[in-house]
């Protein structure tokens, strides 16, 4: 049987990703469990894992991918990178057609390039298989809170790229007493587990739904909203999720109340533009809103929080933003609300991340990819030797460039 030779891709979308598809764990454990493939990694000094990592666990350093026939990133990959005739699998944020990403795609069909997006992969029950939600909201909150203790005084936290990895994050919360701050989450899925996961860490206590919008506490709480409880069809005041999904512009929002109880918001609902945002910016200006750091998590510019001004950075993860003129202000302005919206919030915790993506992605997707295909990674296929597969046939005129 023919090798098959799989190459890991240095990052090189700025800002600057520190992950990893394989860590020099697995990319052993695949070598000794699938004889017929060979690994080489591209040499990077902003990997979470550094070269001399992988040369110890037996693995190829080298510049020179041409010999690969599979090529493994995460996130887009600059156009003049592109390696012509090669499978490339990342996540390529084009199915949404978005703006920024077109000659990027553009370059993918010129060079005959095969693009397998991690996004589209999914469970046969349209589950996604792969995505780092979870060390997005495990961040996310921990900023949150953090802004939260800046912005008040109460308390500080160091920065999570700061630790060496999440066990460090976990002693770092060892004997810390936070004030009796409220706290709202949204959402049900993997960013929310994440964020529910360092409530649990820091011991803040669940109150139901109910109970959180008319109590007040001496110790720290949150509650959470799923989509059920977040959303009502408007004309007979139900939920269903596949009704919601495919038709979210008969629903209401119903988060408003909760705008007049809690100090903290940390965002990790999904949303696409037919959804009604969780309040408007009129509500914002008013006297009862009381909520004073959001951490939009889902990170959608104008999006859920209408507040969102677009992306800050690791390095400088909040601004403020004016309750009234809507203008970005200093983070922690009185006049504000402190606004927390980082798009690649994982990148924090680079090491676990990339553990845990690479696992699910031996789990349910190596298999296949080395043998061949299936029918799961043909439905990832956005393009096959050049050309826009049937299912992704609708991104033509974007990919052209004359939507």
């Amino acid at each position: 049987m023919a090798s098959i030779q799989i190459g890991l891709i240095r990052e090189e979308k700025i800002p600057q990703d520190n992950r990893v598809a394989f860590t020099p764990q697995q990319c052993q454990w695949i070598l000794s469990r699938y004889p017929t493939v060979q690994i080489t990694v591209q040499p990077s000094p902003h990997r979470a894992f550094k070269d001399d990592e992988y040369r110890a666990a037996g693995i190829d350093v080298a510049e020179d991918l041409s010999h690969c026939d599979i090529l493994l990133g995460i996130k887009e990959v600059p156009k003049d990178r592109l390696i012509p005739g090669k499978t490339y699998l990342f996540f390529s944020h084009t199915k949404k057609l978005q703006p920024q990403n077109r000659e990027m795609l553009q370059t993918i069909l010129e060079r005959n390039i095969s693009l397998i997006d991690y996004e589209c992969l999914v469970h046969p029950d349209g589950q996604r298989i792969l995505g780092f939600g979870f060390f997005a909201g495990v961040v996310g909150a921990h900023n949150g809170l953090l802004e939260y203790g800046r912005r008040t005084g109460l308390f500080d936290f160091k920065r999570v790229y700061e630790c060496h990895d999440f066990q460090e994050l976990i002693t770092h919360y060892f004997g810390v007493k936070l004030p009796p701050v409220k706290i709202v989450t949204t959402g049900s899925g993997r960013v929310t587990a994440g964020i529910l996961e360092v409530m649990g860490l820091l011991g803040i206590k669940y109150i139901p739904p109910d109970e959180f919008l008319i109590n007040e506490y001496a110790y720290p709480v949150y509650t959470q909203l799923k989509a059920g409880e977040l959303y009502l069809r408007r004309s007979d005041k139900t939920y269903s999720r596949d009704d919601f999904h495919a038709h979210p512009e008969q629903y209401d929002c119903k988060f408003l109340p909760y705008v007049t109880c809690s100090d903290v918001l940390m965002n990790g609902i999904y949303w696409d533009q037919d959804i009604a945002p969780l309040f408007t910016w009129d509500d914002l200006a008013k006297e009862n809103f009381r909520i004073q750091v959001i951490a939009d998590i889902t990170d959608d510019q104008g999006g859920s929080v209408p507040c969102n001004l677009g992306d800050a950075t690791i390095e400088d993860p909040v601004y403020g933003v004016h309750r009234t003129n809507r203008d970005r202000i200093a983070p922690y302005d009185k006049e504000g609300v402190t606004m927390m919206c980082v798009g690649n919030l994982p990148n924090e915790l680079p090491r676990d991340a990339s553990q845990f993506f690479g696992d699910h992605l031996m789990k349910y997707v190596f298999d296949d990819l080395v043998n061949g295909g299936s029918e799961m990674i043909q439905k990832a296929t956005i393009v096959a030797n050049g050309h826009l597969t049937d299912r992704y046939v609708y991104m033509k005129a974007y990919a052209e460039g004359n939507e």
